[in-house]
């Protein structure tokens, strides 16, 4: 069996485009050849400014989202030529969790049948054996068999979460993807949140594919980080090497812009000026070389490849060999910290007895 579970190779996805007798659509190129691969069992993050187009690679990952270009593999299976049986199969394996956990829920359907309808579509139980294994879906997610009877809108949003969660988990997959899952959830509910899936990421055998600009988070649980900007990869490597020397510019700046938890702390650093460029109309050669301190007329001209700098650290930069380190690992691993400590304050406040 390979230790690649899946990968996507030139994967491409254009937007718009389209030209009428009176009107004529910008073409957005939301996602530009890109080329990865996630290992069986590993936690593989996804990072960038929105509108990078993480979001739209996570989707045609899972061809939620038809690609333009590129291919998919998928345990040997290629996903994005898959006919609609096989890709019905595939969706047992591969699930999501997605952004915000209201509108992904059908407030019509009680928790019951919302958890309950992938077991019954993928045949893995029936009858009386349906509603034994919704509620041992919302145990594992920290709910009560009880829960199963509500709605949605009768939770908090971290609750919510917490049943997207127990849904994507009922057919059992391979892969669980997690798009923003704690951005619209408050800051002592994320940590909550990252952990149980960290716990049920063990417990399961899972492979986890996080999309997240926090990152606190992504230092606190990922194996591997690839950075995006304007739809393309500008650095991969492992999460320890990612953070402790970040070798291209845009990342540095990515890790720069973290708050100092102490005021003291602060840097004089500037951040990035200007606006990212519009993906209706990227420029030529490295696509970051308009903000970037270190462009020089090759990077206006040329296009990087994503190349190993170091072993299994890869960077798509002319000038990643010359460009100076910068120490900011300090800054993530205080705001990881926080993150955890705000998490253990809220846990224990939950567990303590009202006071009178």
């Amino acid at each position: 069996m390979s230790d690649v579970m899946i990968s996507a190779d030139g994967l491409t996805k254009h937007f718009g485009g389209k030209t009428g007798l009176f009107r004529r659509e910008a073409l957005v190129r939301a996602v530009d050849g890109v080329s990865l691969s996630i290992r069986r069992g590993e936690t593989f993050a996804i990072v960038g400014e929105s509108g990078c187009g993480k979001s739209t690679l996570a989707r045609l990952l899972l061809r939620l989202i038809e690609p333009d270009a590129g291919t998919v593999m998928f345990d040997g299976v290629d996903v994005t030529r898959a006919g609609p049986e096989e890709l019905r199969r595939l969706r047992r394996d591969i699930q999501i969790v997605f952004q915000d956990p209201f509108s992904s829920l059908n407030p019509r359907m009680s928790v019951g049948e919302l958890v309950g309808e992938p077991i019954v579509t993928h045949g893995l139980a029936r009858g009386a054996d349906v509603s034994r294994e919704v509620g041992r879906m919302l145990d594992l997610v920290g709910l009560l068999p009880m829960h199963a009877s509500r709605y949605p809108h009768e939770f908090s949003g971290g609750q919510r979460q917490r049943i997207g969660i127990a849904r994507a988990l009922a057919s059992r997959p391979k892969l669980l993807l997690g798009d923003e899952p704690v951005s619209a959830l408050d800051v002592s509910i994320r940590a909550q949140i990252i952990n149980l899936l960290e716990d049920l990421k063990t417990e399961l055998g899972l492979t986890l594919l996080l999309v997240s600009h926090d990152l606190g988070v992504v230092r606190h649980t990922s194996d591997r980080v690839a950075v995006m900007y304007l739809g393309e990869i500008v650095e991969l490597a492992p999460v320890e090497a990612l953070f402790a020397a970040p070798a291209h510019p845009y990342t540095q700046a990515l890790l720069e812009a973290i708050p100092a938890q102490d005021p003291s702390a602060r840097r004089d650093t500037p951040l990035l000026e200007g606006d990212p460029p519009s993906p209706t109309n990227p420029p030529p050669g490295c696509r970051f070389n308009t903000r970037c301190p270190f462009a020089i007329d090759v990077c206006r001209s040329a296009k990087p490849a994503l190349a190993e700098l170091r072993a299994g650290h890869a960077v798509a930069c002319h000038r990643a060999a010359e460009i100076p380190a910068r120490d900011v690992l300090g800054l993530v691993e205080a705001s990881a910290a926080r993150q955890r400590r705000i998490a253990l304050f809220a846990e224990a406040s939950l567990s303590s007895p009202p006071s009178n």
